[in-house]
This record gives C-alpha cells, structure tokens and sequence, in this order.
C-alpha cells in the first residue's frame, strides 16, 4: 500500500509539472512569435514602412486627366537691320514663337485655371486635354496681381480635378507636380511641401507661395500640384532657375486664394480686393525678452490723400500694430490679408505714433487698378 502511494505521488508530481510547462509555453510562444515577426525598432521606421504609401500611382490618376497642355501664338518685334533702315526707317518685323504651359480643370462647364504669365498677350490659344482632344479657348479674365488667368473650353465630358481648399499644408508633405514640362505632357515630378506662406520673391503683388523641391520646369507654370491623396493644393506658378543659383526651388499659388480670385473673375469679371489707401515697409528686427528676435508692427510708407487710411487718421511714419485684433508683423502678408476683405468693409487698426497708441477704423474701397 505505501509504494502504491508512493508511485501515485510521483506521478502526480510529473504530471503538474509537466501542465505548468505547457501552459508556460503556449501563453508564451505567440507573443515570442509575434516578435520575431513584426520587430519595431526603437525608433519607430516600421510602423511608417507599415502604414506609408509604396506608389503614388492612384494620386496622379485621380488628377492627371484633368491638367491641361496649353499651346499659344506670341508675337515678337525686332528691329529691322542698319542697312533695311535706310530704306525703310525705324522698322520693325513681327516673328511668331510657339510657347506653352499647363493648366487645371476645375468646373465641368469647361473652366481652366492658369497662370497669367501664361496667356498674357498671346493670341491663338489651344488646349490638350489628356484623351487627345484639342480645343481652342478663351480667356475670361486674369489677375496680374496674383498671377493667375481664367480660361474656358467648350466641350463635354470634362475630367475636374478635385481641390483641397481646407487643406492645412506642412512641410515634409509629399507633393507632386503634373504638368507640359518642356513640352512633355502630363510630366509628373514628386517632392516635399519646403515652405509655406512665402510672400517676398517680388514676383507678384499679392503673394502666398507654397515653396517645393519638386521640380517646376519651363511649361509646368499652370499646372497642378498635389497632395498625396490626389487632391491639388496649388497652381504650379515659377522656380529660381539656375542663373540664378537655385536648383529644385519651385513655387505654387495656394488653391484656396487661386479658387478666390477664379470665382471674382468669373462672377464680376475682375478681382474685388479691399485697398486701405496707404503702402507699407517691415520694421527691422528688435530682440524680445525672451531672447528672439521679432517684429512689432508695420511702418506707414505713404498715404493717399483722401483714402481711407488718410480719413482714419493714420499718417506717414505711423506704426500699425494690429488690425481687427490680429497682430501685425508683416507688410506684405498684411496687405494680401486687406485685399480679401470685401470693399465697403470696416476695419480697427491699432496704430502707434511716436510713444502714443490709439485705435481707429477705417472703411475699405475697391482697389483702383494699380498697372
């Protein structure tokens, strides 16, 4: 009877140790599985291999069909050679040059959003749509100021690109640019949103620039430029070319205020821009507490006799220091910020002059054409 026991409690003894094992080993093995499999480094480059985008093929075939190929007629002046100018005076021959650019259906009802610098005295306008078809078009308006024209196709059947007017634009985004580079349609070249809000090429008067590596080429002004959901983020406009030392440094109107300016030009046949009646010049850079350094306010340059920023009371050498409440610190993302406030609207300004500050409001009018 006792070695029965015995035998009994050895086997029982095995026998628990034996399921502890077992249990051991299967709560174990899938997680010790697991990590053999889908091992993430510290620094977390798996989880983007996992989740990041491995072609940016269905972006471009949602927008490509709806970037145009624009072909103008310009016409050029030469004067005529010393020895034709003794027999003909101070002639000149007209030469015809063939130049291009791109643009983006943005309405079913044939609307093209462009560049200015595109149509600008040009005559004899074609569009190449991405099925083959070619159309002439007309232009509705354009806007020197933002470098942006309207034009229209009559056809049917039109692809429309799809437009991030909400977007909110970082730097490290993907982007793409599509357009007729060199004459190449439908080229698609990909880079990184570099900046945002750049407002000092003296490019244009009124100016927003989406900065980007991704190649802009000769042709590509007009085009798209697109997020990597396929949606356009802004109107492909210049680069910095290598005369002058850049390389892969372009420049994009932002949708939204290119949007903007196309629903003016195609509701009133121009742009209606609030104009304050003054111009403006950056303060240099004073150091804070903090140690930084920042501007406070803008300086009056000038002011027009009677407008609306004599009638308010601001005077040239003043400082404006805020307006509705905002701060200002720059003249030219100021005077944009004016120019989409509708005519007619009023405005307080704080202002500074000499150690006194006061507020006023002045009452904004339409912009008087300015070139």
């Amino acid at each position: 009877m006792s070695n029965f026991r015995s035998t009994a409690l050895f086997i029982l003894r095995y026998a628990t140790a034996g399921l502890a094992v077992a249990f051991l080993v299967l709560f174990a093995w899938p997680r010790l599985s697991d990590r053999g499999q889908d091992a993430t480094p510290a620094n977390g480059a798996a989880g983007l291999q996992r989740h990041g985008p491995v072609s940016y093929a269905d972006a471009v075939d949602r927008t490509a069909p709806s970037v145009v190929s624009i072909y103008t007629q310009r016409v050029e002046y030469q004067q005529v050679s010393p020895q034709l100018q003794r027999i003909l005076g101070n002639a000149y021959l007209a030469r015809s040059r063939q130049d291009m650019g791109s643009g983006v259906l943005v309405r079913e009802d044939g609307y093209i959003l462009t560049n200015n610098h595109v149509i600008s005295q040009v005559r004899n306008i074609q569009v190449a749509l991405w099925d083959g078809r070619l159309a002439p078009a007309q232009v509705v308006g354009s806007d020197p100021e933002t470098d942006l024209a309207v034009l229209k196709v009559d056809l049917d059947g039109l692809p429309v690109a799809p437009l991030a007017l909400e977007s909110r634009l970082r730097v490290g985004d993907v982007v793409l640019a599509i357009g007729n580079a060199l004459g190449l349609s439908h080229t698609v070249t990909m880079g990184i949103v570099s900046a945002t809000g750049r407002n000092d090429l003296r490019a244009a008067l009124y100016e927003d620039f989406i900065q980007t590596d991704a190649a802009i080429n000769a042709g590509n002004s007009g085009g798209a430029l697109i997020n990597a959901m396929g949606e356009v983020i802004g109107i492909n406009t210049r680069n910095l070319g290598r005369a002058q030392g850049g390389q892969n440094i372009g420049f994009a109107i932002p949708i939204a205020l290119a949007s903007d300016v196309m629903q003016q030009i195609i509701e009133y046949g121009s742009v209606r821009r609030g104009w304050l009646g003054a111009s403006f010049s950056d303060l240099p850079l004073s150091l804070q507490a903090d140690g930084s350094a920042a501007r406070q306010g803008i300086q009056v340059s000038e002011v027009s006799m009677d407008g609306p920023a004599w009638q308010a009371g601001i005077r040239q050498g003043d400082v404006l220091l805020s307006f509705n409440g905002i701060p200002i610190d720059d003249a030219r993302a100021f005077l944009l910020a004016i120019s989409q406030i509708e005519p007619g609207a009023q405005v307080e300004l704080d202002v500074q002059r000499n150690q006194q500050q006061f507020s006023t409001y002045a009452t904004l009018i339409q912009q008087p054409p300015l070139r």
